[in-house]
This record gives structure tokens, sequence and C-alpha cells, in this order.
């Protein structure tokens, strides 16, 4: 009874050491393409895991005479999954080579229609010039709401900033200054005003302190970009005083590109309604274009073309 009692208390006291010998290792270092460790690699084998150190070396036990499915994972690289049957208290030395995880994607067209903002310079957008009417709609009716900014008239298409004179205004499409003529009688007999509001991509508008390449007109600086187009579009506008039509068009191999705008107005209807004896009838019609012919990329030749008439008919 005795040696029993020896035997199992023998038994009992080896159990936890014959228990710990039930597993074999698996040991390497993970190397990337060019044979540099990899840090931080997550390696998993059932329930059972570890890292790798900053040498890429690792260390791992797994259960024994059984098929271990092992995977080695890391955010930069492309996952690697082997499979090991080892025997009890074998050591194996397993160095896998990690290739970057690299996924190619098509073009990225990015467009930015946030543009930098400086100091004293107010960007108007052309979507707030199409929709702002008035008897003589135009980027005028948005220029009277700024600060410093007089208008005549509500039919007035010239515009006086910080007390100066009409023609103290300089006015650029596409940096070409343009010089506008002053016709007979301000609010009556002026016409459309130059710029296409159809035509538009971007309008700055300075009351002073504006850069020395705008040249020496004393009071403000109107720039505007008109559009370049990208493709074939169509634009029209219709109401009781008037009406648009406008065309942007792009070659085929882009290096011709264009727009076009027409536009009638008759504020007949307006000034008849006044308190003048007589009947009035003013009739104003243009047609503008902006022409652009890329020969390289540096290299580009532009055409900015207006053609006008303004008929101004009084019977007393």
């Amino acid at each position: 009874m005795k040696h029993h009692f020896t035997l199992l208390l023998f038994a009992f006291l080896c159990a936890p050491f014959l228990g710990l010998s039930q597993s074999a290792t698996l040991r390497g270092i993970i190397l990337d393409d060019a044979n540099l460790p990899i840090a931080n690699v997550n390696i998993k084998a059932g329930t059972v895991g570890t890292t790798t150190n900053e040498n890429g070396f690792y260390e791992l036990k797994i259960p024994i005479n059984t098929e271990v499915t092992v995977e080695f994972t890391h955010l930069s690289f492309k996952r690697v999954v082997a499979k090991f049957n080892l025997k009890n208290g074998q050591e194996l030395e397993f160095n896998p080579v990690m290739k970057l995880n690299i996924e190619q994607i098509a073009t990225v067209i990015i467009n930015g229609n946030q543009r930098q903002s400086v100091e004293g310079v107010t960007t108007i957008s052309p979507a707030i010039l199409r929709t702002i009417k008035g008897a003589q709609p135009g980027i005028e009716n948005i220029l009277k709401t700024l600060p410093g900014v007089n208008v005549s008239n509500e039919l007035s298409t010239q515009y006086s900033v910080r007390g100066g004179n009409f023609d103290e205004n300089l006015v650029y499409v596409n940096d070409i200054e343009v010089y506008r003529p002053f016709l007979v009688r301000s609010g009556q007999q002026e016409g459309l005003s130059f710029v296409n509001t159809d035509l538009v991509q971007n309008v700055d508008f300075s009351a002073g302190g504006f850069q020395a390449k705008y040249g020496d007109k004393l009071s403000s600086v109107l720039d505007i970009t008109y559009k370049t187009p990208v493709k074939f579009a169509l634009n029209a506008d219709l109401s009781l005083l008037g009406g648009s039509l406008s065309a942007e068009a792009v070659s085929k191999d882009s290096k011709l590109s264009g727009i076009i705008g027409l536009r009638y107005r008759d504020n007949s209807l307006v000034l008849n309604s006044l308190e003048t004896e007589g009947i009035v009838k003013p009739v104003f019609a243009d047609a503008q274009t902006y022409l652009t012919y890329k020969i390289s990329d540096k290299f580009h030749l532009n055409f900015l073309g207006n053609i006008s008439v303004n008929k101004y008919n009084f019977q007393p």
C-alpha cells in the first residue's frame, strides 16, 4: 500500500511538467522584400498568438500532432498563412517574407472650388449673379450692395467707388483690360453691361488696395474670369424684357475651346410705365465670344470679341 501511495504522489508531482512538454515551438524572423526585419507583426495560431519584436523575431508555442494554421498579419503588408504539423518538443525555424500591400486604383481627379482668399478682395459666386434679377440685370446689381459702391439708378451699368468718378474703375476679363465708352445719357442709353453673366466662372472685386499689375486706376478693380469649356453645353434664359443664349464647346483634341453668348434687352415695358410723356423704346443686343487655342501647355492664344447694337427710340 505504501508503494502505491508513493507512485501516485510521484505521478501527481510530475503531471504539470509532463503537460508543459506537450507542445512544439515555432520561431523565426519576419522580413520584407528588402530583407529588413518587420516589427509588430501579429502572429495567431488558434487561441494563442504573439507579435514580433523590433528585430522582427518571434517565438510561438503551438499544439502537437495536429495541423495548425498560423497567420501572419500587418497593416502595411499582405497576409501570410502557413500550416504546420509538429511533434512533441519539436522546434522549427520559419522565416516568412511579407510583401507590401499596395493597391492600384484608377486615376483620381480632384476638382477644387475653394479659392484662396485675399485681403481686400471680394469673390462673387457666378450662381449669385444669375439668380439676382433687376430692371438692368448684371454684375452691377451685386456691386451696388457692397460697401463703398454707388450706382446712379437701377437702369445704370455705371458705378462709382468711395466717391470716385465713374471712369476710375478697371474691368478685366481673363487678364484683358476692357475699355468701356460712355454713351449719351447715363441710366437710359447705356445698353447692356459688358459682362455676360452666363459666361462667367469667377468674379473678384477690390475697392482699393489692389495689386500694381492692374494699372493706375484709383477706385476699384473688377477682375472677371470667363469659363474654360470641358464639354459641350447650352444655356437659355427668357423673360418679358428679353433673353439670352450661351453655348460652350471644346474640340476633340482639346486644343481649341470657346464660349459664345447672345443677349437681347428691351426696357420699353419699364420706361413706358414711368410718368414720362411719349413712347420710349430702348432696344439693346450684343454678342460676345471668348476663344482659346492651346499651342502648348505653357503657351495659349486667347481672343475676346464683343459686338453690340444699342437703339434708343423716343417719340414725344
